[in-house]
């Protein structure tokens, strides 16, 4: 019996690898590492790794397509470990609406136009899972919206996204140990 499922989003390939866009991506696997444990091909359109967080037993996973269609992954991982209860996903993704240097949590709510999310809801039809919320900014415009999610992210800002990373491991990690009103608790103030 999985306690949870845990799913870090981005775009799969080496083009995508340390943007903005793939901050939750980047949180899963520092949690593989923290666990000893290490992503593998799963049936899911998804990279995946079981593992215990404490006395809880977890499946971590990246979505193998593209943000935009994450909900096939997600609705899949779902259906596979019979998870029924949203309460019981946890969402990690990159947030413009928060600035760089902020990490949320936050139970259900909107899509915040995440592409990401509005295709897991679809999918599950619901929108009350649980999101880790990694701030990165908005760009000065609309228009410089992609290129400000799939951009190379400059030394001093990737150094703290790197910190947010870490804060956002530690976030996962005590949803699963202690519940979602502990992580609020102790670090939405922050």
């Amino acid at each position: 019996m999985i306690d949870a499922i845990i799913v870090g989003l981005g775009n799969p390939g080496k083009d995508y690898a340390r943007t903005r866009h793939n901050v939750g991506e980047e949180t899963i696997a520092l949690l593989c590492k923290r666990l000893g444990e290490q992503l593998k091909a799963g049936r899911d359109k998804a990279l995946v790794a079981d593992a215990r967080i404490g006395d809880k037993r977890v499946v971590l996973a990246f979505p193998t397509t593209y943000m935009n269609e994450s909900g096939q992954a997600v609705g899949a991982l779902m259906r596979r470990h019979r998870i029924i209860d949203p309460a019981q996903l946890i969402i990690v993704h990159d947030e413009l609406d928060l600035e760089t240097g902020v990490v949320r949590v936050k139970v259900g709510g909107g899509l915040a136009g995440n592409n990401g999310l509005r295709s897991i809801t679809q999918h599950l039809h619901t929108q009350d899972y649980l999101r880790v919320r990694i701030g990165i900014g908005k760009p000065r415009s609309k228009e410089q919206g992609a290129d400000h999610v799939l951009s190379r992210v400059p030394k001093a800002e990737r150094e703290i996204l790197d910190v947010m990373i870490e804060r956002a491991a530690d976030i996962v990690e005590l949803i699963v140990t202690e519940g979602a009103d502990s992580a609020m608790q102790r670090f939405n103030g922050l």
